[in-house]
């Protein structure tokens, strides 16, 4: 079994900036792209960013060098931080990661649970 854990959400003014993060557990044979996504009421989920294991990273088009992820692969961990943060980027955000669980098989998305990030003054 795999879990995902998030942390990091909250309430933060314009301008402001959160850090999240992303750490997997339990039977895990191979890590491999890493991503956040987020959806924000009456919208769909979309893409924030995603780095594969080789370290190439995508941003949304609406993070505009605002945020970066990264991760510690040894520590199977993934990190978004924030920065300059907008109204607009109010929305559950949620952690992905591909995972081989066991040898031999396709490895699969697990999703983290997700944690409200809230931009207001």
């Amino acid at each position: 079994q795999v879990q995902i854990a998030e942390s990091g959400g909250g309430l933060v003014q314009p301008g402001g900036s959160l850090r999240r993060s992303c750490l997997a557990s339990g039977t895990i044979i191979r890590l491999y792209d890493m991503g956040w996504f987020r959806q924000a009421p009456g919208k769909e989920r979309e893409l924030v960013a995603i780095m594969s294991s080789g370290i190439t990273t995508n941003y949304g088009d609406f993070v505009k060098g605002r945020f970066t992820i990264s991760r510690d692969t040894a520590k199977k961990s993934v990190y978004l931080q924030m920065n300059d943060l907008k109204p607009e980027d109010t929305a559950v955000y949620y952690c992905k990661q591909w995972i081989m669980s066991s040898q031999g098989t396709p490895a699969q998305a697990y999703w983290g649970q997700g944690i409200q990030v809230t931009v207001s003054s």
